[in-house]
C-alpha cells in the first residue's frame, strides 16, 4: 500500500468509437473526441459532479474527429481546441461557440493521425503553433493567423516511400526562437526535426512501428523523450546529450503484451508517465536517473548515459485497447481516458506527490 494506487473514479457509456479524451483548462470538464456508425464526428463536453461523469453537451460533425490539443489555445480561459478529422482537415474550435469552427483547412490528403500544440497556455515560449500528423506522410506545423497554408512541412523526399505518420510531438521550446518536433511513422522511423534551423536533427529507426511520441515538458530543453511502439516496446531516450554517430542514449521496457497505444508524462513530475495498452491495461512508470548522465569515450566524445524505468503500479480496466489518456493540469493524479469499449473513465492516482 505504499505504492500509488490507481483507482477508477467513474466512467460512463456512449454511443459512438472515442478516438482521443481531454481535459478542458481550469475546469472539472473534459472533452471526447470520435466518429458515429454512420460516419460522422462526435464531440462531447463531460464534467465530473458529484463523483460521477455527467454529460454536459454533444454536438454532431460532418467528418469523424481523430485526435485533438489544447495546446495552442490562447489562453487558460480563452479555450480554443484544435482538432484533426479523418477527412485530412485541421479545425479549431471555441468550445463557447462551437456552430462553426473559428479555423478550417484541408490540411492533408489523407486521415490526420496526431496533433500537438505549442505556445498556448502559458506553455513554451513563442508563437502559438499546431502540429499534425498524417496517414499521407506529411508532418504540417500551423500557425493559425496564417490562413490556409502551413508555415512548415517535412513530407517524403521526391521518389522516397511515405510512411503513415502516426505520431507527432513539441518540444525545445524554452525560449522563443528554439522548437521542435519530433514525428514517429509505421515502419519504425522516429525524427526529430529543428524548427529553427528547418533542418532534421536526428533521425533513428525503432523496429515497430511508433504509436506515440512525447516529451516529458515542451517548455524546457530537451530532456527525455518516450516513444512507445507495436510488440509491447516502450523507449525513453535522454535527450541531453547527442552523440554524433550514436545519436541519443536509451532505455527499452517491454510491457503490456500488447501494442503500446499512449505514453503521457504527469505533469507535475516529469520523470512519472503512464503507458496504455492495447489489452486495455495502464502502466505506471517513474524513470530513474543514471548516476553520471554523461560520459566521454575513449575519442574525446561525449556520449549520454540512458537510466531505467521502475513499474510503479499497473491496472487492467477494459478488455479493448485504450484510445486516449490526458492527465489534469489542475489536479495531481487526475486523469481522463478512453477505450474501444466505447466508454470514458475517470481516474485517480494517489501518492503521486510522496515519490
Amino acid at each position: 500500500m505504499d505504492k500509488p494506487q490507481i483507482i477508477l473514479h467513474s466512467q460512463k457509456s456512449v454511443n459512438y468509437t472515442v478516438f482521443d479524451v481531454k481535459w478542458i483548462p481550469t475546469s472539472a470538464k473534459f472533452i471526447s473526441l470520435g466518429n458515429h456508425a454512420r460516419g460522422t464526428g462526435a464531440l462531447d463536453i463531460f464534467e465530473i459532479t458529484h463523483g460521477d461523469i455527467a454529460l454536459i453537451s454533444q454536438y454532431e460533425k460532418p467528418s469523424a474527429f481523430k485526435c485533438g490539443t489544447f495546446g495552442a489555445s490562447p489562453t487558460r480561459e480563452k479555450r480554443h481546441l484544435a482538432t484533426g478529422n479523418f477527412d485530412g482537415y485541421i479545425q479549431v474550435w471555441d468550445l463557447e461557440k462551437i456552430d462553426k469552427p473559428i479555423y478550417s483547412v484541408k490540411g492533408h490528403k489523407e486521415i490526420i493521425n496526431a496533433i500537438d500544440g505549442i505556445g498556448g497556455l502559458g506553455v513554451g515560449e513563442g508563437a502559438p503553433e499546431i502540429a499534425t500528423a498524417s496517414r499521407d506522410g506529411r508532418v504540417h506545423i500551423w500557425d493559425t493567423r496564417q490562413a490556409d497554408v502551413p508555415v512548415a512541412s517535412m513530407e517524403p523526399a521526391e521518389g522516397e516511400t511515405k510512411r503513415d505518420c502516426w505520431a507527432v510531438c513539441f518540444g525545445n521550446a524554452f525560449n522563443s526562437s528554439e522548437r521542435v518536433v519530433c514525428s514517429g511513422y509505421d515502419n519504425g522511423d522516429v525524427k526529430l526535426f529543428d524548427l529553427r534551423t528547418m533542418s532534421i536533427r536526428w533521425e533513428t529507426n525503432i523496429k515497430n512501428g511508433v504509436c506515440c511520441l512525447e516529451f516529458d515538458r515542451k517548455d524546457i530543453e530537451m530532456n527525455k523523450l518516450v516513444a512507445t511502439t507495436l510488440e509491447s516496446k516502450i523507449h525513453v531516450f535522454d535527450m541531453k546529450i547527442q552523440h554524433n554517430e550514436k545519436g541519443f542514449a536509451s532505455v527499452v521496457e517491454k510491457a503490456h503484451n500488447s501494442t503500446v497505444w499512449l505514453g503521457r508524462h504527469l505533469p507535475q513530475n516529469r520523470d512519472i508517465f503512464m503507458t496504455c495498452g492495447g489489452s486495455g491495461s495502464y502502466y505506471l512508470w517513474k524513470y530513474n536517473y543514471p548516476e553520471k548522465r554523461v560520459m566521454t569515450q575513449s575519442d574525446n566524445t561525449e556520449m549520454g548515459v540512458a537510466g531505467s524505468l521502475t513499474l510503479l503500479q499497473n491496472i487492467g480496466l477494459s478488455s479493448q485497447p485504450a484510445s486516449g489518456f490526458d492527465w489534469s493540469l489542475d489536479k495531481t493524479g487526475l486523469a481522463c481516458t478512453s477505450a474501444f469499449d466505447q466508454t470514458v473513465r475517470v481516474l485517480i492516482t494517489t501518492k503521486l506527490n510522496t515519490i
